[in-house]
């Protein structure tokens, strides 16, 4: 009798043993097979059973959560939605994260191990911290004013620091409001379909993620280039620039808007964008040079995040000679960002530096704790310092005496460029009308904001769209913006 109840005794052990070692098996081998089944809806429900953490701009946040008493309960809100969507993106229940939602999302939802004074206590519990902060490099004046100037237009803007790479102002219109995305409802999948069906593309953010043919604004580049590579010996002296030019190679001739442009010194013709002239310099400074120049400005760069990811801009260096004039004054391949152009802009203004562009200063615990902090940023030389001060003075000449008088500021030194860029099958699109510019106040020792404007679809006569009619207001209003709202500047 004994022998059975011992040999019964054995066998419930046994079983005991195999019970553990299943639930050990299953709890910390398997478990992220059981976390990741599309059938476990514990993760998804113990993700919104909690506010979010925000987003920042300006000390205000710009986002929330709304309990809506449903089994996934909390659901996002967004203050300003269209004119923050550019930065936020959005969070949704259904469709995932998207730009700061996603890049900050571990943070946002509370569960990078940073947010935990006690991570390997969370991990063993499952537990999750209350969800942290990001706060952003953006002026809420200038955000505002961009989007404004816009006015629902098809087009961007970007603008940054010069001397830091912060982004002041990220805009792409038309936009949406990422409110109507958040839950899971009938209306959230009709609202997508609605947002995806838009010919207007208002989720796409062209600020960072569309590519144009930048036009004259390139002219920047192709100045910068031929001034370092001793092409151009002194920027009032004559070019031997042909007008109409033959472009190397073939029959074709390429025109000027204007008059004036034969042999035009580099002055005048950056001041009324002679096409003929940059086209010659391109080529003589010749595709290696040029293409160098063009990525120590940032083009060819897939790897740009800010910290989502931003399309690459592109100079084509597998070119002609006759491809490379049109490449040189922003027209062939050569494709670019708005924050692309807003960055050979600001190298410009900060002595031939370019900054890496970021725009999230820290993240912070809900209790707005810091835990992490942008840190400095990587740099590189674009120019020569005494090229970025030629090319600051004949960006100013634009201002002052050329195309761009419509973004002058009172009271502050203003430089920019305008483009007009040809697109479309022999050139039939309407053009997009480019403007590139920084500004400083009398009083400031250096530049304060860099900005590039893109209006896709400027609404005049064909004729009469240019950079300086049509983008440049819009590049003053968020200049004047940063201006106004800088602790040591002025208007």
């Amino acid at each position: 009798m004994a022998r059975h109840i011992r040999h019964a005794a054995f066998f419930c052990a046994l079983l005991l043993v195999a019970l553990l070692v299943n639930a050990t098996r299953i709890q910390i081998f398997r478990a992220k097979s059981f976390d990741d089944n599309p059938a476990n809806r514990r993760a998804t429900i113990a993700r919104y059973d909690r506010p979010r953490g925000n987003i920042l701009v300006g000390g205000q946040s710009v986002t929330g959560s709304r309990d809506s008493g449903e089994q996934l309960r909390y659901e996002r809100t967004y203050t300003d939605g269209p004119l923050y969507a550019p930065v936020t993106g959005f969070a949704s229940q259904v469709y995932g994260t998207t730009l700061l939602e996603h890049t900050g999302d571990a943070v946002l939802a509370g569960t990078d191990p940073m947010l935990s004074p006690f991570p390997l206590v969370n991990d063993l519990t499952r537990a999750q911290s209350r969800g942290g902060n990001v706060v952003t490099t953006l002026n809420r004046a200038a955000q505002r004013a961009a989007y404004e100037a816009l006015g629902g237009r098809r087009g961007a803007v970007a603008a940054i620091e010069p001397a830091t790479g912060r982004v002041l102002a990220l805009v792409s219109s038309p936009s949406y409001d990422p409110a109507v995305l958040s839950g899971n409802a009938a209306a959230t999948e009709r609202s997508w379909t609605r947002l995806n069906a838009d010919p207007d593309k208002p989720m796409l953010n062209r600020a960072v993620r569309q590519t144009y043919p930048p036009g004259s604004t390139f002219k920047v580049v192709t100045a910068a280039a031929a001034l370092d590579a001793g092409v151009v010996m002194g920027i009032d002296r004559a070019t031997q620039s042909p007008d109409p030019y033959r472009l190397p190679g073939t029959s074709t001739t390429l025109m000027n808007e204007g008059d004036g442009c034969e042999d035009a010194p580099l002055r005048e013709a950056f001041e009324w964008s002679c096409n003929t002239v940059f086209a010659k310099l391109g080529v003589d400074v010749g595709v290696k040079r040029m293409g160098a120049a063009a990525k120590a400005f940032g083009f060819n760069d897939p790897r740009l995040r800010i910290p989502f990811s931003v399309a690459p801009s592109t100079f084509d260096t597998s070119v002609d000679r006759a491809q490379l004039a049109l490449s040189s004054i922003g027209q062939y391949n050569t494709r670019a960002t708005p924050l692309q152009m807003a960055m050979v802009a600001a190298a410009v203004a900060n002595s031939g530096q370019v900054r890496s562009p970021y725009l999230v200063e820290r993240t912070t615990t809900g209790n707005g704790a810091t835990m992490t902090t942008a840190g400095s940023r990587p740099v590189r030389q674009a120019m020569r310092p005494e090229t970025a001060d030629v090319m600051k003075e004949l960006m100013e000449d634009v201002v002052t005496d050329g195309t761009g008088t419509n973004a002058a500021i009172p009271g502050a030194i203003v430089g920019g460029k305008t483009g007009t860029a040809q697109h479309g099958l022999d050139n039939a699109g309407m053009p997009y009308a480019w403007f590139v510019s920084w500004a400083q106040s009398y009083r400031d020792v250096l530049p304060k904001v860099a900005v590039a404007v893109v209006v896709e679809d400027a609404s005049a006569e064909r004729e009469d769209i240019t950079g300086g009619g049509v983008a440049a207001p819009i590049a003053r209003d968020v200049m004047q913006a940063v201006l106004k709202s800088s602790p040591d500047g002025g208007s």
